[in-house]
């Protein structure tokens, strides 16, 4: 689409002096003045990097030269943001991350360039359909949901926001899966999104780093002080790839640096000579798993080691990294607070923590108490979950035998902790125990979020509600030890991706009521409140909705033969798939409905039309997760053959779905389904992603749903179910699921249905394992809440008719919900935590 006009805090960025050092990069072009200007170059890259003539070339010879001749244009910006960095020593982030779901590059570096029309009219001068191009690339999967994407979206910020970053991960060779079905069941393939290349990404070979691993320790004399050091065992070498990352509209650039793993000798060529060629190249294939998926499997010992591997493989490249290529030589290191951040995102980064000592300590030769003095200055912990289980503990003998020095390291950072302990607390057995790094059952083990607690300068829940759960439920002793360490940051999404691209007809209608500026502004989008008094504003913001459903329908058409009907409630549910965000209870409203009309207590011509959309991907190895799936294809299947149902019920299931589908299903929905059980979700971003987009919220109060709710006003967000004291009170009572069971007819009769075989082919025993789960289990209360959930889902289908007030609705949470920038977040971040300051241009 046409760019819209810009405010002056959009405006086109001062060109830096031309640096005069005869080394110095030359100085930052403007972007391209002429579209032939464009075409010029994208033709020399055609040409010259792809290797073909236009009338030879093609579609991924086009997307490719295109790709290139973007990244032709931010490069220039990026050397000099990186020199500038290295004279200025500006104090910066680290964010160090297992995921970064970042989307397709392609229309994000577009925005960001300010080029998008004149790539667009320069491909119309070739005879090459933009669109095309746009198709052709592949998304990187290099991450598994919420966690990843909010990476992403952070260094979206930071960029935006000119404040000196390097995002830190690792060059998953095969990402998160990519799901298919198979008779309605998940069935996970390779995501190789490498296949053809990737134009996006920089390697530096000669800029690997060693990193080793096993061995064993031993204690040596240095000048009468007794020191340790690692003799390890065998190595593997990270490889560096940089992206960048480009500020919207400002000229910033900062660097994504994945990590792609090698082995340091990767061919045996006697071994080859002599005929056994698999051990020829068997060092080669062991390095090079370490960054083949995005978490392995973990249910065996194998996949656990793979795992604690892949962990310390980023942050040991990343940390050492820092400390010798970013800092300049000679840089001293009692001064490194005033120059960085290593912000720890969710658990998998913690063992940074015991590296960061180890290198400072044995290699750097400091003293410990100012080792770890710098250490508790220079790391942050970001808590992303309420779930004990998804709070990573590692055993002491597997991190023995791959990392014995750190378990030394960790070993004592306990022990001096909890000789703190004693001292404020006194001999308080169970509280030492309680607060102890080291847990003692089941079996002995490191508990990581501990370890990054003790060690963090600040440690942040992602909502209010998730901050104080956090401090009260999950971490209450180090909260009262630690009391100022604890504080919150609300979780938020790029505006940029999540509504200028993803939703560019709404996004033009903001620019022509508030005019310029919002998109690095969110909170301007209160504006819109006044708007929503106006009935022409109310018809075109609802044609924007409408014109958003045709363009998903004929995206699933093409995609995998779904049609979107005109006139449904579009309601929506995707996320991953996990017991505890209760997509069984989605299902369980879906299958009520059906059974109402199938019994004939419901005439079909009384229901109001709805598509129900889901997206999920089950973990490989979470069986009751992918029953689930199973399940919700199944009653897909019946609900959508059924005759009598036709042009009021459908049930859709695309696979696979990832940001690029979420940038066509999110502004299509009315209805956004966040229905998690009080106190488990930490914050989530769907929910913002639905709100600033024109969907109302049916929800609980959990996670930023509170805040969401606070936001837009009862009025205009659905609310059912248990808070999280009533939750807490069920349990202490004695949660008995069959109860509820026995007590709701239209619950009763739902299971009953499921059970019977209907969904099954009258195979009782497919589905059998899921009822007796919600019967006799039901972990996450999803009988307790139906009755509500129900209940609030027929307050959606009374307001639904109301067309004009149901949009009325539409824009105030939009209007309200600018509170959830990632633009806000990150400058929570900056004031609470980090103090980083955005460096001058």
């Amino acid at each position: 689409m046409p760019d819209a006009s810009l405010a002056p805090d959009d405006a086109t960025p001062t060109q830096p002096r031309a640096a005069t050092h005869p080394l110095a990069i030359a100085p930052v072009p403007s972007p391209p003045s002429s579209v032939d200007g464009f075409v010029k170059q994208f033709l020399l890259n055609l040409n010259f990097d792809r290797g073909v003539a236009l009338s030879e070339s093609s579609v991924t010879d086009q997307y490719f030269a295109l790709a290139y001749t973007v990244r032709d244009y931010l490069m220039a910006r990026w050397l000099e943001d990186q020199k500038r960095q290295r004279d200025t020593q500006a104090k910066g982030v680290c964010y160090l991350s297992a995921e970064y779901l970042l989307g397709r590059q392609l229309d994000n570096n577009l925005l960001a360039s300010r080029l998008t029309d004149v790539a667009s009219e320069a491909m119309a001068q070739c005879g090459i359909d933009i669109e095309a191009l746009r198709a052709e690339e592949v998304e990187p999967g290099l991450g598994n949901g919420g966690l990843g994407r909010l990476a992403a979206c952070f260094i979206d910020s930071l960029a935006t926001m000119s404040v000196p970053n390097i995002g830190y991960g690792i060059r998953y060779e095969y990402g998160i899966f990519r799901q298919t079905f198979v008779d309605g069941q998940q069935v996970e393939q390779p995501d190789a999104w490498l296949t053809y290349g990737n134009p996006w990404e920089f390697p530096h070979p000669e800029a690997a780093q060693t990193i080793w691993f096993g061995g064993y320790t031993e204690t040596y004399d240095d000048g009468g002080v007794t020191r340790s050091r690692w003799i390890p065992g065998w190595s593997v070498v990270a490889v560096p790839y940089n992206y960048m990352v480009p500020g919207y509209h400002n000229g910033r650039v900062n660097t994504l640096r994945l990590w792609s793993a090698g082995a340091t000798s990767s061919f045996d060529l006697r071994e080859f000579n002599s005929g056994d060629y698999q051990e020829a190249v068997r060092a080669q294939v062991f390095a090079e798993n370490i960054s083949k998926v995005l978490y392995p499997e973990d249910s065996t010992p194998q996949g656990k080691e793979l795992r604690l591997q892949q962990q310390y493989f980023f942050c040991a490249a990343s940390i050492r990294d820092f400390l010798d290529n970013v800092l300049p030589e000679g840089f001293d290191l009692e001064r490194l607070p005033e120059r960085v951040i290593f912000q720890l995102n969710d658990t998998h980064p913690v063992i940074a923590v015991p590296e960061f000592m180890r290198i400072l300590v044995d290699e750097r030769g400091m003293e410990w108490d100012a080792a770890w003095a710098l250490t508790q200055q220079c790391f942050a912990y970001t808590c992303h979950t309420l779930l004990p289980e998804a709070l990573e503990v590692w055993s002491v003998d597997l991190l023995g035998r791959l990392l014995p020095r750190h378990l030394e390291i960790i070993y004592r950072i306990n022990e001096e902790f909890l000789l703190e302990v004693r001292e404020k607390f006194g001999d308080d057995e169970m509280r030492i125990r309680n607060m102890s790094i080291i847990s003692e059952f089941p079996q002995r083990s490191v508990r990581m979020a501990y370890l990054a607690t003790v060690a963090g300068a600040k440690v942040n829940g992602v909502a209010e509600l998730h901050s104080q759960l956090l401090r009260d439920k999950v971490l209450p002793d180090f909260s009262e030890f630690y009391p100022d360490k604890f504080t919150n940051v609300t979780n938020g999404v790029t505006p940029r991706r999540f509504i200028r691209l993803a939703n560019p007809a709404l996004a033009d209608l903001i620019t022509e009521a508030l005019g310029a500026g919002w998109t690095v502004d969110l909170e301007r989008l209160r504006g819109l409140e006044a708007h929503a008094e106006d009935p022409e504003f109310r018809a075109r913001f609802a044609e924007v909705k409408a014109a958003n459903k045709r363009r998903l329908s004929e995206v699933l058409w093409h995609r995998d033969r779904f049609e979107v009907s005109d006139g449904h409630l579009l309601d929506v549910m995707v996320k991953r798939l996990h017991e505890y965000k209760r997509q069984m209870l989605k299902l369980l409203h879906i299958v009520t409905l059906y059974e109402r009309v199938a019994s004939g207590r419901v005439a079909a011509s009384d229901l109001t039309p709805r598509t129900f959309i889901f997206g999920a991907k089950a973990a490989p190895g979470y069986d009751m997760a992918k029953r689930i799936i199973h399940l919700i294809n199944s009653v897909g299947s019946v609900v959508n053959a059924d005759p009598v149902l036709e042009g009021r019920l459908k049930v859709l299931f695309p696979p696979n779905y990832n940001v690029t589908l979420a940038e066509r299903v999110i502004p299509a929905a009315d209805l956004s389904e966040q229905i998690s059980l009080a106190g488990k979700e930490a914050s989530g971003t769907g929910n913002m992603k639905f709100a600033l987009n024109g969907a109302l919220t049916i929800g609980t109060d959990d996670g930023a749903n509170v805040e969401i709710r606070e936001l837009v006003g009862d009025d205009n967000f659905f609310l059912f179910g248990q808070t999280e004291p009533e939750v807490e009170a069920l349990w202490a009572r004695g949660y008995r699921p069959a109860e509820f069971y026995r007590e709701n007819d239209d619950l009763r009769r739902a299971m009953d249905l499921i059970a019977s075989g209907a969904f099954s082919g009258g195979d009782r025993s497919v589905f059998e394992p899921i009822m007796s789960n919600l019967l006799y289990d039901d972990r996450f209360m999803v009988l307790a809440d139906y009755a509500s959930y129900i209940d609030a889902q027929e307050r959606v289908d009374a307001a639904y008719q109301d067309q004009d007030a149901w949009t009325r609705s539409a824009i105030l949470n939009v209007a309200r919900c600018g509170f959830f920038s990632s633009d806000r977040s990150m400058r929570d971040y900056i004031d609470r935590i980090w103090h980083t300051p955005p460096a001058p241009a």
